[in-house]
């Protein structure tokens, strides 16, 4: 009992010393905690969103083979099933809106037909009320919006023969209860209008309503004997359960990647512990030798500085578990003010993660404890007391050498290797040869910071005078603890830069070449998946600065299934295409499949070789599209097969924007053609690479933030140590504000230190990450500035920061109490 009292004083007595280590402890537990939740809350968002979808049918029968959709026999058969009260056949089709110059919209819409019944809806309606008759519609909230059309007014479509209709606006849908359809105009009308307004109209799946009096099983194992092998029936809850069948995969993945950043942040705040202590202990040296001397053997001391550690840690991870717990509450009442459409969301943590969060904090400090303790036990009582080190063995650091020169030359090792081979083992080389070779740097960290310091010590010293000239001295003469402050933030701002270099350097290489592998730079196609107009090919031949390739499609019956086949001539396709040379090799009889079918079938009453494509040509080429053939081929099995779209390019020796006013030129006449610029899948990846990018950022400066805190706890414990130093600076004459702006010019100088050496080694290491995903590609561009220089800012940041209490404190001292303590 004596031993845990004497435990208890001693830390309430170092309390003020350990604070800021303690926050550093909170600060990593309570992250963990938020993103933990905040996984859970993204990947419960997508369940919600996906069992929306589902919509509030007993029991949902779909087609085996999704393409095909069912017939109108099964679904008679489903309605004349006992215990069926109600069927909703879902139908869907393409369709097409027009903008008010009667130029259609960019992407070809959706049609979904509107149940009779109103407890066979799927769809969520935002705004108005549900189409009642042929010429009423509903449109989904992004697409009304870009037509500025509000509740009651006038749209224009297209009708399923191409020509334009005009019909009265009566509601929105919620597009964010069709996640299916995420990105594309969705068209609402009730079911008997679907075939007016649409193409290619297939029955994706049944809505069925059970009667009262009925068994849900009975009724599902009627219609699984009524509709045979072809068709697949579950109750509602099953469908739920399917559509959400992934989001434990997803739930794997996001929390992994959430908590890649967690454990950094975590590692660094370990390392503020284990410095704090490491400093603090060194400042109780002569009090821990009196101990050895009155009869304290060295576990007695590790014992009694672990539980030192172990009631730090209990008392900052549950201040940590208390902040998470707040933080997700707050965000709770965020999200509740928010508008998520079908998904409601708490970013509130369980008990278990709370509980599991706060043992790892305690872990963690116990972990970085360790090793002070160890150390600090490891001191001989005679040295101790007589104020000299004990001295430190040769072989123990000729093993450190070699341990230190091995890491390094096997990091490197791998680093080279991974950026000159090809994936996909060369990023697993770059990852464990940066952790290596990172890992060395900073066992060298007390030699390579201070001199980096020395370097930039020299401007502190011309501009700074006095101030300047002792923090740089007073960071040299401590290389030690200079580098083990630095490397927290060394770790933050190396993982920062070298990620968001390894993402930009990516999207540089990767974007232009997804660019450039589309079949052309424009695509020109009726609304509607309908015949090009002869006259619109016709005009855009006639422009010298563009070159055409027209693409054939039709839908045929392959094996009893009706599919779309394209045509194309391979010669006027990009050859930068990914396939093209698979197409290009095609013989009469093949096919090339988008969607991996091989073997022989028949189409059309003509005998098909199917070939596995390795790319989504097929579906890049023609909407909808699943084969693709010769011209010679589509002849023989769809004879008279129309022009559906056609692939442009820029003439050689004109650029793209010239391309476009000549192909807006061309089609002046032709409203009814839609128009993408296949620069949009490029554009797709582009601001997903940048999302990452920012995201990275964000949550890796909660690292750099961190690494803040143990710049000020170092800071803070130096002032203690160097009291007498700061009296005799006073009694000399050195102002408050001298004393001030030279503990604040330590924190910058021991801050811009761990920043530039964490700048140089993420700069390398992201671009040997890069270059190891895209050197099948090539490798293009280099570390971006601002990024960069943000991260530099922000460590600059940091230390200002972590300079306010130390300055604060150390221009409260007078020159007599300075000079009295011990």
């Amino acid at each position: 009992m004596t031993t845990y009292r004497y435990t208890v004083a001693e830390l309430r007595g170092q309390l003020r010393q350990l604070l800021l280590s303690g926050a550093a402890i909170a600060l990593g537990v309570a992250f963990l905690i938020a993103s933990v939740s905040g996984s859970g809350a993204l990947v419960d968002s997508y369940s919600q969103t996906a069992a929306a979808e589902v919509g509030p049918a007993d029991v949902q029968v779909t087609a085996k083979t999704a393409a095909a959709g069912l017939d109108a026999a099964a679904v008679e058969r489903a309605r004349q099933t006992a215990g069926v009260a109600a069927v909703a056949p879902r139908l869907t089709g393409r369709g097409g809106v027009l903008a008010a110059d009667g130029r259609p919209l960019d992407r070809t819409a959706a049609v979904s037909a509107v149940a009779e019944d109103p407890a066979l809806r799927w769809q969520l309606l935002k705004a108005g009320h549900w189409p009642a008759g042929p010429g009423e519609v509903l449109l989904d909230t992004g697409t009304a919006d870009r037509l500025d059309a509000a509740v009651g007014a006038e749209v224009h479509l297209t009708r399923a023969d191409g020509t334009a209709a005009t019909a009265r606006l009566v509601g929105t849908l919620d597009e964010r209860g069709a996640p299916s359809l995420a990105g594309v105009p969705i068209i609402g009308v009730p079911a008997g209008a679907v075939a007016t307004y649409a193409t290619g109209v297939t029955t994706g799946r049944l809505d069925l309503r059970v009667a009262p009096d009925a068994s849900p099983t009975r009724t599902v194992d009627a219609l699984r004997t009524a509709l045979g092998t072809g068709a697949e029936v579950h109750t509602r809850a099953a469908s739920v359960t399917e559509a959400t069948r992934q989001s434990g995969t997803m739930y794997g993945v996001v929390l992994i990647a959430a908590l890649s950043f967690v454990l950094i942040a975590l590692a660094v705040a370990r390392m503020v512990v284990g410095n704090t202590f490491t400093v603090v202990l060194a400042q109780r040296t002569r009090q821990l030798a009196l101990l050895r001397c009155v009869g304290a053997d060295r576990q007695q001391l590790r014992r009694l500085i672990r539980r030192q550690g172990l009631l730090l840690g209990l008392g900052a991870s549950t201040a940590g578990v208390l902040l998470g717990v707040a933080l997700g509450a707050l965000g709770t009442a965020v999200v509740d003010g928010l508008d998520l459409g079908p998904v409601h969301l708490s970013l509130l943590p369980s008990p278990l993660t709370c509980l599991l969060a706060g043992l790892f904090g305690v872990l963690l400090t116990l972990l970085a404890v360790r090793g002070p303790a160890k150390a600090a036990a490891a001191v001989p009582p005679v040295a101790a007391l007589g104020g000299a080190p004990a001295p430190t063995g040769g072989a123990a650091r000729v093993r450190a050498t070699v341990w230190t020169s091995a890491l390094l030359v096997t990091g490197t090792a791998l680093l080279v290797a991974g950026a000159m081979t090809p994936p996909p083992l060369s990023l697993l080389a770059v990852t464990v040869g940066a952790i290596a070779n990172f890992f060395g740097v900073l066992r060298l960290a007390h030699r390579v910071l201070p001199a980096v310091v020395a370097v930039l010590g020299r401007p502190a010293r011309r501009l700074g005078g006095t101030a300047g000239r002792l923090a740089t001295q007073q960071l040299r003469l401590n290389p030690g603890r200079t580098g083990a402050t630095g490397s927290a933030l060394l770790l933050g701002v190396t993982v920062m830069v070298g990620a968001v270099t390894a993402l930009d350097i990516t999207s540089h290489s990767l974007v232009p070449v997804v660019s450039a592998r589309q079949p052309g730079v424009f695509s020109a196609a009726a609304t509607g998946g309908g015949p090009l107009p002869a006259g619109a090919l016709g005009a855009l031949r006639a422009e010298h600065g563009l070159t055409v390739t027209p693409v054939r499609s039709a839908t045929v019956d392959l094996d009893g299934r009706p599919t779309v086949v394209a045509a194309v001539d391979a010669a006027g396709l990009n050859s930068s295409t990914d396939d093209v040379d698979r197409v290009r090799s095609l013989a009469e009889g093949e096919a090339l499949s988008g969607v991996g079918e091989t073997g022989t079938h028949r189409a059309g009453g003509v005998e098909l070789r199917l070939r596995s494509g390795r790319s989504s040509l097929p579906f890049t080429l023609q909407s909808g599209a699943t084969l693709l053939v010769t011209p010679a081929t589509l002849d023989r099995i769809a004879p008279g097969a129309p022009v559906t779209t056609a692939w442009i390019s820029p003439a050689e020796g004109d650029d793209r924007p010239t391309a476009r006013r000549a192909l807006d030129r061309a089609l002046a006449d032709h409203s009814q053609l839609a128009v993408t610029d296949t620069a949009a899948q490029a554009d797709t990846l582009r601001s997903l690479l940048d999302r990452l990018k920012t995201v990275s950022m964000a949550l890796l400066s909660f690292s750099v933030a961190i690494a803040g805190l143990g710049v000020a706890a170092t800071l803070m414990l130096s002032i203690t140590e160097r009291s007498r130093e700061i009296g005799m600076l006073r009694a000399i004459g050195m102002s408050r504000g001298q004393l001030r702006r030279m503990l604040t010019l330590e924190a910058l100088l021991l801050s811009l230190a761990g920043a530039l050496v964490g700048t140089g080694l993420g700069i390398a290491y992201g671009w040997a990450a890069a270059r190891s995903i895209t050197s099948t590609i090539g490798t293009v561009g280099g570390p971006p500035p601002l990024p960069v220089l943000a991260a530099l800012a922000l460590t600059v940041l940091v230390g200002l920061a972590a300079a306010v209490l130390p300055a604060r404190r150390v221009g409260r001292m007078s020159a007599v109490t300075a000079m009295r303590a011990s």
